[in-house]
């Protein structure tokens, strides 16, 4: 009685093409060889079949194996390439442009469209070109966000645009705004020139509205300027009341031994008169004193002149009584360690202040009327 042959299906995987291969081999009990029924055939595809479709491999050694395969890996190809366009754009990062920076005239007035660095936020910022500069445009934009740490204007030649070039001026011209490290170039658009009378008027009535503007705030900034010297002159007072005191007290001082010295000296005069006058009329003749009170005359000369050489002042007795009280005042502040460079720029200070209040107080400075300012001069 025959056996059957009892086949063995393999699968091999081949590393260098990527692909799985079929390998059927029939295995006989004895060395005859035969052919595979039609039922065992058909199991073995429909076997084959869905490991294909499982794994996407190719099935070599049976042709509508293979041709399955490859009609399977089009239908993957052909669903890869039908697959919508962002799931590949997803894979791509883009970077946009910072957005440009626009000026546009909305009632007369520029207004300047910025890109706030902080939140990307567009924002607009309306200037007056007859009052604003550049300094309150930039500080604007700070103010505006907190983000920015360097902001300047530079013209297209790279110079530095001043702080106090008024709006108007800047418009001009084409421009770069630098925003911490980002240059944006900014054109403004072209405006017609005005001709030569109407800039003339024009010039007339900035310069009215500047005389309206201080007239209408002349009193207010008096006010507040007054006020401000008040409260600053009220503390250099309080700053000066302690060392005042200890000067006060120094100054008697060095006048008490000033006044002890000129008695002083009245003193020696007096003796030196009344010695030479015993010596003379008493113990001996005018003969034998009149050389010995010529000396002294003499001796009192080289003195006031030793005087000079020393001070380089001449000895003069307010002069002379001056310096001493100075000298004896000097040595009680070394003595007190009493600070008199703080005491003097205080004293300075004060004086300015109430000059400037004298002057901010003047009559003409507050526009009093005529009469008022006459009725005031005779007070």
């Amino acid at each position: 009685m025959k056996r059957k042959p009892s086949p063995a299906v393999r699968l091999l995987y081949s590393p260098a093409c990527h692909r799985l291969s079929l390998s059927v081999r029939l295995q006989h009990s004895t060395s005859q060889r035969g052919f595979f029924t039609t039922e065992m055939a058909a199991k073995v595809c429909r076997t084959v079949l869905l490991l294909t479709r499982s794994s996407g491999a190719v099935v070599t050694g049976l042709p509508a194996l293979a041709i399955s395969s490859q009609r399977h890996q089009q239908h993957i190809r052909s669903g890869w390439r039908g697959a919508p366009s962002w799931q590949g754009q997803r894979l791509l990062s883009s970077s946009t442009a910072p957005e440009e920076v626009t000026v546009v005239y909305q009632n007369g007035l520029p207004v300047i469209s910025v890109s706030l660095p902080s939140r990307r936020e567009r924002c607009q910022f309306t200037l007056k070109p007859l009052s604003d500069c550049v300094g309150v445009f930039l500080t604007q934009l700070q103010t505006e966000d907190r983000g920015i740490d360097r902001v300047a204007i530079y013209s297209t030649d790279g110079a530095r645009v001043a702080s106090s070039t008024g709006i108007d001026i800047l418009l001009l011209d084409d421009f770069n705004l630098v925003i911490n490290d980002v240059t944006h170039l900014v054109r403004p658009p072209r405006r017609d020139l005005l001709a030569n009378d109407e800039a003339e008027r024009l010039n007339d009535v900035k310069f009215l509205v500047q005389q309206l503007y201080t007239t209408m705030r002349i009193e207010e900034h008096q006010l507040s300027k007054e006020k401000e010297l008040v409260v600053r002159l009220e503390d250099l007072n309080s700053q000066l009341r302690p060392l005042e005191k200890v000067r006060e007290e120094l100054s008697r001082k060095a006048e008490r031994r000033t006044t002890w010295v000129l008695w002083g000296g009245m003193a020696y005069m007096a003796t030196q008169f009344g010695i030479l006058a015993r010596l003379t009329w008493w113990e001996y003749s005018w003969d034998i004193m009149e050389p010995v009170t010529y000396f002294i005359t003499y001796a009192t000369a080289m003195a006031m002149y030793s005087y000079y050489v020393l001070t380089r002042q001449e000895y003069i007795y307010p002069d002379a009584r001056d310096r001493q009280y100075l000298l004896f005042f000097h040595k009680g502040v070394k003595r007190q360690r009493f600070d008199i460079y703080k005491y003097n720029e205080l004293k300075d200070s004060i004086a300015e202040v109430e000059l400037d209040l004298k002057r901010l107080r003047d009559p003409l400075q507050l526009q009093l009327p005529v009469q008022q300012l006459t009725a005031a001069s005779k007070d």
